[in-house]
């Protein structure tokens, strides 16, 4: 199996630990991973912000630097989401334009074979222990991308149970939003900063030392909350715990 990492942008910028913590796991699994250095934005961005033609060649990118890989692991919701629920949208808005089906035709086949990283441990790999260590204790959050449009279900929570030295405890009002819904955020500062300051208070009321989630968007929105109101965690992506060995200790 032929597999590549799709990192994002804003991992690539700010997060690069996660892509790194990736890598270990994966290859500690037994997996050979590859990261084509041509890949760019997805085009996400560009989508939710109603620029949806200019998403198009971000997305054609994509297709043609993965088009090669049996599999396209992303520590991402939000982008996986992008891919999988949709570049099928823009090849069928292309279609109902006239512009015909080249578009669909050349995103077909990267759609399928893209899994966010808790997706392909579990449905690909068949892996929910992969002999992860770490000593804290941990209250997990859905993002949204995550929770409904890839349905990522248990999967994460399977995962992270299966962590030695790790305590779940379970966060109230999980499968709420946490504000930031990438340009959300900006367009409305008031709303997201209050969606943001009830999931901290929320994770906060659990005591635990770290709070989890799958996407670093949501973890830098939640971060920065967490930094305001002098909260006592620390926002970990769920790629680094499960890369955390007590060889290999979180860096």
């Amino acid at each position: 199996m032929r597999v590549a990492l799709f990192l994002t942008c804003v991992n690539d910028t700010l997060y690069p630990d996660t892509g790194r913590a990736v890598v270990r796991l994966l290859t500690r699994l037994g997996v050979e991973v590859d990261f084509p250095p041509g890949q760019t934005c997805c085009g996400q961005a560009h989508y939710n912000t109603g620029y949806r033609h200019e998403a198009e060649p971000l997305a054609l990118r994509y297709a043609e630097v993965f088009r090669e890989y049996d599999a396209i692991v992303t520590p991402s919701g939000s982008c996986g989401a992008m891919v999988r629920e949709l570049y099928p949208r823009l090849g069928a808005r292309a279609r109902a334009e006239g512009r015909g089906d080249t578009l669909a035709t050349r995103l077909a086949p990267v759609i399928p074979k893209t899994y966010e990283l808790t997706e392909f441990l579990v449905d690909v790999l068949g892996a929910t222990d992969v002999g992860a260590y770490y000593p804290h204790r941990v209250t997990y959050h859905p993002t949204c991308h995550g929770l409904r449009s890839l349905g990522l279900g248990d999967r994460p929570r399977r995962l992270l149970e299966a962590v030695r030295g790790l305590e779940l405890i379970e966060l109230p009002g999980a499968d709420e939003c946490c504000g930031f819904g990438g340009t959300f955020a900006v367009k409305n500062p008031d709303v997201s900063a209050a969606m943001g300051t009830d999931k901290v208070r929320n994770a906060e009321s659990t005591g635990a030392e770290v709070l989890c989630a799958a996407d670093n968007s949501c973890l830098m929105h939640l971060g920065g909350t967490m930094t305001r109101l002098r909260v006592g965690m620390r926002p970990v992506h769920i790629a680094e715990i499960l890369a955390s060995t007590e060889q290999e200790p979180p860096r």
